[in-house]
């Protein structure tokens, strides 16, 4: 059962890893097409990582909780 929950815990960070890396060429395209300045570029791109961060340490709490669960029974 635990595997179970590693695999999953796995999948839910490339998700969130995938999520970043599309909203991040998005970042870029409209950097290039002028849509936005590159210091926004930049200030959008750190709180991306932040999000990023936060959520992937969220998913490791929620793993760590799910396997404890288990331990239990």
């Amino acid at each position: 059962m635990g595997r179970l929950v590693g695999k999953r815990v796995e999948e839910a960070k490339v998700a969130v890893r995938n999520v970043r890396r599309d909203t991040l060429n998005d970042l870029r395209e409209m950097k290039e097409e002028k849509m936005i300045s590159e210091n926004q570029f930049y200030i959008s791109q750190e709180d991306l990582q932040e999000l990023t961060d936060k959520y992937t340490e969220r998913i490791d709490e929620l793993g760590k909780q799910k396997e404890a669960e288990i331990m239990e029974v």
